[in-house]
């Protein structure tokens, strides 16, 4: 093959890796099995770097339906109901293109979820920005940014009627060069109606169904295993371009598919397209296909083998049916307006061979391609860095009043409301949301079957993987989780989303190693197991990786949906009390960042046991009636968890308890929450909290026209300004 050095180049393929693969088809491969090689090898499909670590996950528990694997996790969530859900990056697309970069995203997890069989009921995101504060050409392109990926989020959510429920949106000079949009979705159907990704059964028809195949997206899978440069900004005709009312007609046609006995497996063509589609699903079930690239459905002139296998169009799914169904299969697909076309068959051959117009153009093993994908032991190397940011600490930094670091942090953009973001989303399409946007910690919604409701949460600070990779991923892990539990919902499972530099350096190999050690011991800790995942790496741009971003979502069940938390105060003369206890930790803090522009110290302590204890508190308090409220205590510490509940309940706060060190309420000491409650109930909630073996102190009562908490105090009216008025003024500031 001529030019052979610039083709594995551009395939990101090293000489290595070519004879492996030589060795594998026992020949020189052609360019369009190179493509497949190269997509399937990819960093984003085989996780060559990372598969290494994910080993050890805890998957399984008595309500795990389906752990990783497939295209999402499964839950038992009682009554014969099963939830489905996962979560996934579109990062590099976003900083590329971020109206169809984040919207192609929502489009892809959107249908890794229906094609389980699940009707998709709920959407979340996670969003990562940079320097949106600045006054230069970096902090406009942030704004740019954000503006662009909220609208592409809303507008392809909102078209395809699924609700955007919640997610949560930080801000760190590190995401400069590399946003992060991580989309989640969850689903519901019947538990014994779970569909899979596989093609068996000799002879069966392999269907195309969808859009037509274009030539968007090219090498999208290949780009996400690289990281940023200059020249990255021409990578545009990698993004892939959606389209949402297709997705809906998809749906709804793969939902009315899924009521008959037609199917065999089915998958979603996501990253590396038909080639991933149809590798996985032959490999899953040990089978082989055969092809004729010729019938797929294509909307450009020209299109050759090469890039019908690897082009990433939206809105396309690959079924395997019974042998006899095609015409009623494709009947379906042709009443929603879709293209449908037999394909393919499966065969016994454990082998891939694809033809065009008759004449074969690759045959490639099976097994080979997923089994034999290059698995990385990369170096690893603990950064210099966590050296000498221990050594910063409260105590080391200059006193500052109290008051003026509630006014600065009260304003961070990290604290106030995001509604110019949620406002875009359509979060109460298909009536079923309880807890939306905006209303603090975890959103919920009920499940009409089963008249129980479904709360979940995203969480990761970044600050925290930083400066501890391994405790910061713990913590993510624990805060999801707390933010469900404050709904009175119980923590059952997680899905994750590892966001993390280029592996190629052993440094931020280290950062993600430790990050699955630590989720892997607080998952069995705290019983919570991962059924799905994905991972990010090469968010890296000249040279400057992210933060480690081990991005957790959090899915729980409360088992009444007439029982779901508030989390912001709800009646005046209401007693407010911190369950935990609060110590002098500041590592990572929002304090040390805002205040001195620091990421640094040492993380807050871990107990998981505390952490547990405090999920029981709040859930049982709850089943007891006790609970008016209930709001974990997070970035910021109680001084802005109490102002966030007031802005948001719209009633005032009169504290009048202190700490010695006053500083104290800014502290983020893990496992705390906030609880609300009426003054004929303190007796029985201390009682409680004693019982479980958790303090429980009273703080002050809801109330008034002013915010004060100590030596703290703000008008209403200026907090409630502060709060929902400061996100909009900087995102649009450009316009």
């Amino acid at each position: 093959m001529e030019n052979l050095q610039e083709i594995l180049k551009a395939h990101k393929l090293t000489e290595y890796d070519y004879e492996h693969i030589k060795k594998i088809l026992g020949r020189e491969p052609n360019l369009v099995e190179i493509g497949i090689f190269s997509a399937m090898w990819s960093e984003h499909c085989s996780y060559k770097s990372s598969k290494k670590y994910l080993k050890g996950f805890p998957t399984k528990a008595p309500w795990v339906i389906q752990g990783p694997g497939e295209n999402a996790g499964v839950i038992d969530i009682g009554d014969g109901i099963a939830a489905v859900f996962k979560m996934e990056s579109h990062n590099h697309p976003s900083f590329i293109e971020p109206y169809q970069g984040a919207a192609t995203g929502v489009g892809g997890i959107l249908r890794d979820v229906f094609t389980m069989g699940a009707r998709p009921v709920a959407n979340l995101n996670a969003l990562r920005f940079g320097e949106v504060k600045r006054d230069d050409e970096t902090g406009a392109h942030q704004r740019y940014l954000v503006r662009g990926v909220v609208a592409g989020i809303g507008g392809y959510g909102n078209c395809v009627g699924v609700p955007t429920i919640g997610g949560e949106i930080s801000f760190e000079e590190c995401y400069n060069g590399n946003i992060l949009v991580n989309a989640f979705t969850l689903g519901i159907c019947k538990k014994d109606e779970i569909f899979y990704g596989r093609a068996e059964g000799i002879g069966n028809p392999v269907i195309y169904v969808g859009s037509k195949t274009g030539r968007d997206g090219l090498g999208g899978a290949v780009m996400s295993s690289d990281s940023f440069t200059e020249e990255s900004k021409s990578l545009r005709p990698t993004v892939q371009v959606g389209d949402p009312f297709t997705e809906k007609l998809l749906l709804e046609a793969c939902l009315e598919l899924f009521k008959t006995d037609y199917v065999v497996g089915i998958q979603d063509m996501g990253a590396a397209g038909l080639t991933s589609s149809s590798f996985e699903m032959a490999g899953r079930a040990g089978s082989g296909m055969k092809m004729f690239l010729d019938r797929v459905p294509m909307r450009e002139e020209g299109m050759t083998p090469y890039e019908l296998m690897l082009s990433e169009s939206q809105e396309r799914m690959l079924i395997c049916a019974k042998k006899g169904t095609e015409d009623k299969v494709i009947e379906i697909f042709k009443k929603w307006e879709l293209d449908a076309e037999v394909i393919g068959e499966v065969t016994d051959t454990g082998v891939m061979e694809l033809y065009w117009y008759g004449e074969k153009v690759a045959e490639v093993p099976v097994a080979p391609v997923s089994e034999e994908a290059p698995e990385l032991d990369r170096p690893t190397k603990k950064p210099k860095y966590l050296e000498y940011i221990k050594e910063t600490s409260i105590d080391t930094v200059p006193h500052i009043d109290n008051q003026e670091a509630f006014e600065k942090l009260i304003s961070s953009l990290e604290v106030v409301d995001k509604s110019w973001v949620y406002t875009q989303y359509d979060s109460m399409v298909q009536t079923n949301t309880v807890k939306h946007p905006g209303t603090l910690d975890a959103s919920v919604i009920r499940v009409k079957e089963s008249g129980k409701a479904i709360a979940m949460s995203s969480k990761c600070n970044p600050r925290y993987c930083y400066i501890d990779p391994k405790g910061g991923a713990a913590a993510a892990v624990m805060a999801a989780g707390r933010n469900v539990a404050m709904s009175g919902a119980r923590p059952l499972a997680i899905t994750d989303c590892l966001n993390y530099g280029n592996p190629e350096n052993p440094e931020v190999m280290w950062q993600f190693a430790q990050g699955t050690e630590g989720i892997k011991e607080a998952c069995k800790a705290l019983n919570t197991p991962v059924v799905s995942g994905n991972v990010s790496l090469y968010n890296e741009t000249n040279g400057v990786s992210v933060y480690p971003t081990p991005t957790i979502a959090m899915v729980g069940v409360n088992e009444s949906e007439d029982k779901v938390l508030p989390s912001c105060f709800q009646e005046e003369n209401d007693i407010i009390y911190i369950i935990g206890d609060t110590e002098k930790e500041f590592g990572g803090s929002l304090y040390l960042k805002e205040l001195f522009g620091k990421v640094a110290g040492v993380l807050p302590k871990i107990d998981y046991e505390k952490e547990l204890k405090l999920w029981d508190f709040v859930i049982e308090a709850n089943k007891r009636g006790l609970l008016k409220a209930a709001k974990d205590v997070g970035v910021g510490g109680i001084a802005i968890a109490l102002a966030k509940m007031a802005a948001v309940g719209d009633k005032g706060f009169l504290g009048d308890f202190c700490f010695e060190d006053s500083r104290e309420f800014f502290s983020e000491t893990f496992s705390r929450a906030l609880v609300e409650i009426e003054p004929k109930n303190m007796h029985a909630i201390e009682e409680l909290a004693n019982e479980i073996g958790l303090s429980a102190i009273p703080l002050g009562t809801v109330g008034g026209k002013k915010f004060t908490l100590c030596d703290i105090e703000m008008d209403m009216e200026r907090l409630k300004d502060i709060y929902f008025n400061t996100f909009a003024k900087e995102i649009e500031r450009d316009l």
